[in-house]
């Protein structure tokens, strides 16, 4: 199945362009940082608050109390990134020597009031950036290597979850909710189009789903299967929601051979689930999940996959979020491929009844699954 971006099979870029990429990846943490630095100072918010006409460097300096030198370097290295840019109409008045007047660029624009970018560039310093450092190690032993950052006692990030630091978890479930979440008003209406009594939300999180379930079928019960951490926080947040009585748990790792699935279920839900899980892993949890449906059950899996997307720069976010699951998550999954992924699921003994594509403004796929009929 070919790919709708052309751009992975052609290698048209001119060598000088192809030099200037190579650069920006040269020295990605350095700029990386010097965004960073430029967004917590509040710099970048000034200049974007200068509008059209633009602030010096000495005016940005005496606003925000840090030295020339210091805001010299951010603005220049910004300029070269396409984040700031010169007003060609103004002039520095106060000094022969000064750079001019900077104002945003769109990239900066971007950088500020953009919702996805806000919230990917916050996971990635707060959750992957010092980690990455150990993505060699990671991809040789076939471990989240990185995630020794936020201690030595945890084999997944999903297991440290609730112990992470205030800021660390805060971009953490922003990432992970900002990017399912938008999909919800177009999925519900998918799932709930024959009206199933009883759903189960296996990876259910903190039960947002779950909530949003109970809001738009006032007769569905949902059952929620997750780690105990994750259960504990979607009970508190259910009964805060008004659903205690239609919201059931199972607690327990899904991987675990000792964790049986209740049956009953006359829909299964996975949100952006099974990226957590090789493709071995993934055929596992579908074989436990086979064992416990009836061929009348709808399995729903959604995912961004990779290879759906309709813009490049969606394409490349999941690429690099896959890196995340190499060297913080756990060390074995990534975001998958709409072949490789429908494929994992089929080996457990299911089939693939429909496809839909681009959900949300982050264009999710759901892929409606159901079991084969075993014949007599």
């Amino acid at each position: 199945m070919k790919m709708e971006n052309k751009s992975y099979y052609e290698d048209k870029i001119r060598a000088f362009d192809a030099k200037i990429e190579a650069q920006k990846i040269a020295f990605s943490p350095m700029t990386f940082q010097a965004i960073r630095a430029l967004i917590e100072l509040g710099l970048l918010q000034k200049i974007s608050d200068s509008g059209d006409d633009g602030i010096t460097i000495k005016e940005l300096s005496a606003d925000s109390g840090i030295s020339e030198y210091g805001v010299g370097v951010l603005a220049e290295m910004a300029l070269g990134m396409g984040v700031l840019k010169i007003n060609p109409e103004a002039t520095d008045d106060e000094s022969k020597s000064g750079l001019g007047k900077l104002v945003l660029g769109k990239v900066g624009w971007f950088l500020l009031e953009d919702d996805c970018t806000r919230v990917n560039f916050n996971f990635t310093n707060d959750i992957c950036y010092k980690g990455a450092f150990n993505l060699i190690d990671s991809i040789k032993n076939g471990k989240p290597e990185g995630l020794r950052v936020f201690g030595d006692k945890w084999t997944t990030v999903y297991e440290a979850l609730s112990t992470l630091p205030e800021r660390e978890k805060k971009s953490w479930f922003e990432f992970d909710h900002f990017y399912s979440d938008v999909a919800f008003p177009e999925a519900l209406p998918i799932v709930y189009a024959k009206k199933p009594k009883h759903l189960f939300d296996i990876g259910g999180n903190t039960g947002k789903w779950a909530i949003a379930s109970c809001k738009y079928d006032k007769d569905v019960h949902v059952s929620i299967v997750d780690l105990p951490g994750q259960t504990a926080v979607a009970e508190k947040n259910a009964r805060d929601a008004g659903f205690a009585d239609r919201i059931s748990f199972v607690s327990g790792n899904v991987l675990d051979s000792e964790t049986k699935l209740p049956a009953g279920a006359d829909a299964v839900w996975m949100s952006q689930f099974l990226d957590c899980f090789s493709l071995h892993q993934i055929t596992k949890i579908l074989t436990k999940i086979y064992n416990s449906v009836d061929e009348n059950c709808d399995v729903f899996v959604m995912e961004p996959l990779w290879d759906m997307q309709k813009f490049e720069g969606e394409s490349y976010a999941l690429q690099a979020t896959s890196l995340y699951f190499t060297c913080i998550a756990n060390g074995n999954s990534k975001m998958y491929r709409y072949g490789e992924l429908v494929e994992a699921i089929e080996k457990a003994g299911f089939k693939l009844v429909t496809a839909h594509h681009n959900l949300g403004s982050n264009f999710y796929s759901i892929l409606n699954f159901r079991k084969l009929k075993v014949e007599s």
